[in-house]
């Protein structure tokens, strides 16, 4: 594998630990040189050994698009950080070449960080039906409003012409309606890019993923495939949508009270499997949460759900029918602590709340890093009464992501000359690149890539020739790109190690301390200590305006509002081994 891996001729290829980041050479331009005129340039801007910010760059001559445009979260680490998004600084040197970006489906991950980019780039943004809603949705509730005319829809089956590029949009399955696979022809050759996708030969409201059309290109040639690698670690094959709909009629027929769902709002298919089995059993249905109700009244005006208009209620209407009469479709099934489904919990929501007898069933897997949110909120549904049915007791989620042996089917089917595993941690990517070394691409022919690398093809050959920048736009409040790692680092340092905050008044006449100096702390040490901290600051600057006295040294010059912090900095170090943020204020008076 290109920069990680390499082929053991006494065993099948193996992986080889990686000892460091795979960079150009330092003389190479950070940015690279134009594209040849022969060559094909994939630049990965978000999505590689992260989950989020999805966003490919393809590039060939004089014409460049872009696959997919979403956000991530931050972690812990970003305290103050809302989302993050891709850097857009190659598409910016290059915007004149810039001919539009390709939706591969509405996730957020995929979509978010259109309003930024559209901002930015006059350019069409195409997408299948259901993500267009989702995106014209997103952009009307961005503030300030954002629009554009250049929003062009586009389905499974049709063919895109970009400049120099050829795109089939192909129908694939998963966890929202409208996904698409691309398959990116260059005068190089045929690039394809599996976005988001599971092989489900039972779906429920859609027909199964186009492996016809797949195996076609496969036949025709592809020089490169692209794909998701969310799920390489999970051996085999993906549950069906349809399983799901066995263990629902299995809880419905068996609840005597209200049934509570609570599932990722973009799944149409799931909110028409709880819409059926509710009109199956004579239930009303009341639908929570302001993102499911987006989704829902999308997919409504594209007729994606089916339904009797009467099953749907309204909130206010809900008092009007007993328990076993009802279900709730509800967000929060991460636990995000302004969700339906956590203010139902915690009896926060202003028309309704959990009570003795109510099945809750979470419909999805638990998100990495989610599990603590989660579970607080399934301990609290017990605590009210419920019974609460998640992932782990009952197949009541089904991934949207293709396990291993879908990946397989999509190597086998399209014989890829070169592979780059995308969507995923490193491990993911690494595992599934194993994979494919294992069915026989050749350890040089892959490549596990960082955001921002630079890949560049012939007809015969995969290289690395550049980097641009790749670690994505913090976005905090209003501000874009505003926050850099120092005031990360500040931040953080004010979450574990609180804030102490000192003033000190000069008598610049008499060369002396005017007064005690004035010491207030915050989030740093318990309240019964706080006296002695401020006794040893108080300390710490008195010997230090002394020794500047005995040398005859002005105090207001000489003590800084640096040289007091490093003091206090030091002070405070040795006593609690913590680096509380310290500021200094020096008055003269």
């Amino acid at each position: 594998m290109s920069q990680t891996k390499s082929s053991d001729k006494s065993k099948s290829p193996r992986m080889k630990k990686e000892t460091a980041e795979p960079k150009p050479p330092r003389e190479q331009k950070k940015n690279g040189a134009a594209a040849g005129r022969d060559t094909l340039r994939v630049i990965p801007l978000g999505g590689m050994r992260e989950i989020g910010k999805n966003m490919t760059v393809f590039e060939y001559g004089d014409d460049l698009f872009a696959i997919d445009c979403g956000m991530a979260f931050p972690d812990n680490r970003m305290p103050g950080i809302d989302v993050i998004i891709p850097d857009f600084t190659y598409l910016r040197d290059r915007r004149d070449q810039f001919r539009g970006v390709l939706i591969t489906h509405g996730h957020e991950d995929h979509i978010g960080a259109l309003p930024w980019l559209i901002k930015e780039f006059d350019v069409p943004v195409y997408a299948t039906p259901m993500s267009m809603k989702l995106i014209e949705t997103k952009l009307e509730n961005f503030r300030p409003k954002i629009t554009s005319d250049k929003l062009q829809v586009v389905r499974a089956g049709e063919k895109l012409t970009l400049g120099s590029f050829e795109i089939d949009f192909i129908h694939v399955n998963h966890s929202i309606a409208d996904a698409v696979s691309l398959a990116v022809t260059s005068p190089v050759g045929t690039v394809f890019y599996t976005g988001d996708f599971k092989i489900d030969y039972t779906p429920t409201t859609v027909k199964p993923i186009d492996l016809g059309k797949i195996a076609e290109l496969g036949n025709r040639g592809i020089l490169a495939l692209i794909s998701e690698s969310t799920n390489a670690e999970r051996e085999g094959h993906s549950l069906s949508e349809r399983e799901v709909g066995r263990a629902f009629a299995d809880i419905f027929t068996q609840a005597k009270g209200r049934i509570i769902v609570a599932t990722f709002s973009s799944n149409v298919f799931r909110l028409q499997q709880v819409i059926s089995m509710a009109e199956t059993h004579n239930r009303k249905v009341l639908i929570l949460g302001r993102s499911m109700q987006n989704v829902f009244a999308a997919a409504s005006s594209l007729g994606y759900l089916t339904f009797d208009p009467s099953t749907i209620i309204d909130v206010q209407s809900v008092d009007s029918y007993p328990p076993e009469e009802l279900v709730i479709l509800a967000t929060g099934s991460q636990g995000e602590p302004m969700s339906a489904l956590t203010r139902l919990a915690f009896s926060e929501h202003r028309s309704a709340e959990i009570i003795p007898g109510d099945t809750v069933i979470l419909s999805s897997s638990m998100i990495p890093g989610n599990e603590e949110a989660i579970y607080r909120v399934i301990n609290e549904l017990f605590m009210k009464g419920a019974q609460v049915i998640y992932d782990t007791l009952s197949e009541v989620h089904a991934s949207g992501h293709a396990y291993r042996d879908e990946m397989r089917q999509i190597i086998t089917l399209t014989k890829p000359a070169f592979f780059i595993p995308s969507h995923g941690e490193y491990r993911m990517l690494y595992q599934h690149a194993e994979l494919a070394n294992d069915m026989g691409i050749p350890a040089d022919n892959i490549a596990i890539l960082a955001n921002g690398d630079i890949l560049e093809f012939t007809p015969n050959s995969m290289n690395f020739v550049g980097y641009t920048e790749g670690a994505g736009i913090l976005i905090d409040g209003s501000g874009m790109g505003d926050v850099d790692e120092y005031v990360l680092r500040d931040r953080l340092r004010l979450a574990d190690d609180g804030v102490v905050s000192v003033m000190i008044a000069i008598d610049e006449q008499a060369n002396r301390l005017f007064r005690d100096p004035v010491v207030l702390t915050r989030g740093f040490i318990y309240e019964s200590e706080t006296n002695h901290i401020i006794d040893l600051c108080q300390q710490t600057i008195r010997k230090t305006a002394e020794e500047l006295w005995n040398k005859k040294k002005p105090l207001a010059q000489s003590m800084t509002s640096d040289n007091v912090r490093d003091q206090i900095q030091k002070t405070l170090y040795d006593y609690s081994r913590r680096r509380p943020v310290i500021m200094v204020s020096v008055i003269p008076v």
